[in-house]
């Protein structure tokens, strides 16, 4: 009995290290091409002088989280990770423009405030007893209303309105992260039977986290990001 409580609990450990890890090397990917397109002048100015290509990078951007989402079971290892890698440096060069809205310093000082707020989030979701189940489905519910906001407000462009939302939009994934986190973990216990199904599992859950991460820094940057003049 203790040996197979232990073997659970290092598949568990060895499953949160691997989502943990791709998240990492995802979030290494999106910042490194965003630093340097918004460093390069020529691309920069190009991506932006263009429309069609930043809403190219959108749809395609949304085409790859759903085929992760939906069709990774139909999918080689190999063929998630690249669509994986793929989606994080594209969302590199769409986010490459805040360096041109805020400064380097606040990037970086949101960035670092981001990360240690997720952590105490994930570390919470991954230790606590308390099942999150309800306040993950409230927080989803709550996300497609503050989606619908912030759809309006690129109509009737209210400050007051946009720093509202995304007061909102921080609350929401604080509570999505403890939530994932969660629920990745349960999945760990139960879900994982074979060596491919689990790195393919990983990636899925190494995608969930890098979206909240991702999504928490922006909503973080709208309050924290000093413009630039």
């Amino acid at each position: 009995m203790f040996a197979n409580g232990y073997e659970l609990e290092r598949r568990v450990s060895s499953f949160m290290v691997g989502v943990y890890g791709w998240m990492s090397c995802a979030l290494v990917i999106t910042a490194g091409i965003s630093y340097w397109v918004a460093h390069t002048p020529v691309i920069f100015n190009y991506m932006y002088t263009n429309p069609g290509i930043v809403i190219g990078l959108l749809f395609a951007q949304l085409g790859l989280v759903i085929a992760l989402s939906f069709f990774i079971n139909r999918m080689s290892f190999i063929t998630a990770l690249i669509l994986f890698i793929a989606y994080a440096a594209s969302l590199g060069f769409t986010l490459s423009s805040i360096f041109y809205v805020y400064t380097e310093l606040s990037i970086v000082s949101t960035f670092l405030t981001t990360a240690l707020t997720f952590g105490f989030m994930s570390l919470y979701g991954y230790l606590t007893k308390t099942d999150l189940s309800s306040i993950g489905s409230m927080a989803i519910m709550v996300l497609i209303g503050l989606i619908i906001g912030l759809f309006i407000n690129m109509f009737i462009r209210s400050t007051q309105f946009d720093y509202i939302l995304s007061g909102i939009g921080v609350i929401i994934f604080v509570l999505l992260t403890a939530y994932d986190t969660q629920r990745l973990k349960q999945i760990g216990r139960t879900h994982l039977v074979d060596q491919e199904t689990m790195a393919k599992v990983t990636l899925l859950g190494a995608l969930t986290l890098y979206l909240d991460f991702i999504n928490l820094f922006l909503f973080l940057l709208r309050f924290m990001g000093q413009r630039r003049e």
